[in-house]
């Protein structure tokens, strides 16, 4: 069964989903049966890299809110992150566009290594305040699953990944998606946003129940001599 998932690199709740999704899959009787789909994503399309400001004052300035209230406004967030085993800290966090980190994801995928390099990402851009939109960062962080610095640098700048990208966030426009994270199961049921470890659970059993009923759900036309599982031929 296919599980689809819209994610931003840069986006905090995309990253708690991720570990909600993944303890409910790890509970999850048929998990092997479960192909998950990594696709990308840009909240803010037109951000500028800017390595001067951290996330409180990137906010403060784009929503016009003072800074303690915006540090304030992220309290809920801060605490659904260590409910989650994630330990965000925005003071560090650079303002870094995340379309070279969509398009390692994209690179990733080609190796069925997607689910380890989002991790890897957002790792490094909400807990060790890692420039995502540098390619020698980028590359430190592909050498660890394996990746060389040439294939992440010829990556980051391939007419290939680029429109892999583009694709994805064309999708996600066709679809009506307006926000990260979003997860698709069995191309018909949805869940929006980072919801709890319990919903995932409940959404992977209903959507398997008739995943597997329709697996089988065909019409015999006509019955030839065989082989069965109990080894009668």
């Amino acid at each position: 069964m296919q599980v689809d998932i819209w994610s931003d690199t840069r986006c905090p709740f995309c990253f708690i989903g991720k570990k909600h999704f993944e303890k409910a899959l790890q509970a999850f009787s048929q998990n092997e049966s479960i192909k998950v789909y990594w696709h990308s994503f840009q909240l803010d399309p037109d951000m500028k890299t800017d390595l001067t400001k951290n996330h409180y004052e990137y906010l403060s300035e784009v929503k016009g809110f003072p800074i303690e209230q915006v540090m304030q406004m992220h309290d809920n967030l801060i605490q659904s992150g260590k409910n989650a085993g994630i330990d965000f800290n925005f003071d560090d966090v650079k303002v870094a566009n995340s379309f070279k980190s969509q398009m390692l994801v994209q690179l990733a995928d080609h190796r069925g290594k997607a689910n380890e390099m989002e991790e890897l990402l957002f790792e490094a851009y909400f807990l060790h305040g890692k420039d995502i939109d540098n390619v020698d960062t980028l590359a430190e962080i592909g050498g660890k699953l394996g990746f060389s610095k040439e294939e992440i640098t010829n990556a980051v700048v391939s007419e290939e990944f680029l429109n892999l990208v583009n694709q994805d966030i064309s999708e996600a426009s066709n679809l009506g998606i307006k926000g990260v994270p979003f997860f698709v199961f069995n191309q018909k049921y949805a869940i929006s946003g980072a919801q709890p470890t319990h919903l995932f659970s409940e959404v992977l059993e209903k959507s398997w129940s008739e995943f597997s009923e329709s697996q089988s759900d065909f019409t015999i036309i006509q019955e030839g001599e065989s082989c069965d599982t109990d080894g009668n031929c």
